[in-house]
């Protein structure tokens, strides 16, 4: 589903912030990579989910190489990867229910399908109590399930995550975990970017970058290097 060839990046000349990263994520895979804040985890993340190029490298994307596509082709892989990012950008006054049901609204999905289809994913995430509340009342889990929920409401096969988890204390953080487990068991393909320690409680490649240089810090199929 994805392949990373020696992936590099600079911005503006300056040092390297990822250097010859080369990751594979097969379908149906659940992959963690970790790091600290200056690691290049974001970066990582945004060239997969194409919010920017890579400076050197090849990167393939569901059997397509994105560099030899028109602006339409990208936007086209794009609607298939839901992007949780590290700041969320839920939109505060708007309430959860329309804050989730916007990727289908931007795709021009019917209204009758989208109402069906969030109202389905809120029960099914324990959030249908708040459908109605503006995303600026949430405590800080609910706006994480609330950003989890937007990112997978349009059913991506690939799901790409900026540090999930922060700020939420352990119980919040399994919810979000078991929840992303759920997720991957339902099919789609998932990876998590984290400066922090994950339990995570199913099989998973687990990966570790530093000063932008990617290793392998334990291995658990589908996903592999």
């Amino acid at each position: 589903m994805v392949r990373l060839e020696q992936i590099g990046k600079r911005f503006a000349g300056g040092p390297p912030v990822l250097a010859e990263v080369s990751l594979v994520l097969e379908t149906g895979g659940f992959c963690v990579v970790s790091g600290g804040a200056d690691a290049g985890k974001t970066t990582l993340v945004n060239i997969i989910a194409l919010a920017e190029p890579a400076s050197a490298g090849r990167l393939m994307l569901f059997d397509r190489d994105p560099s030899r596509l028109d602006r339409n082709g990208r936007a086209a892989l794009r609607r298939r990867i839901g992007l949780i990012f590290q700041d969320l950008r839920l939109v505060d006054r708007l309430s959860v229910q329309d804050n989730v049901a916007l990727p289908l609204r931007l795709a021009g999905a019917d209204e009758r399908r989208v109402e069906a289809d969030v109202g389905e994913l809120l029960a099914w995430m324990g959030l249908a109590a708040c459908a109605e509340r503006p995303a600026a009342a949430l405590s800080g889990s609910e706006r994480r399930l609330v950003a989890l929920a937007r990112a997978i409401v349009a059913r991506p096969q690939l799901l790409l995550t900026d540090e999930p988890a922060a700020g939420l204390d352990a119980n919040a953080a399994q919810q979000m975990l078991r929840v992303l487990g759920q997720v991957n068991r339902l099919g789609t393909t998932v990876l998590i970017a984290t400066g922090g320690a994950l339990e995570v409680q199913m099989p998973h490649r687990r990966y570790r970058l530093d000063d932008g240089r990617l290793t392998a810090e334990a291995a658990a199929a589908p996903c592999s290097n």
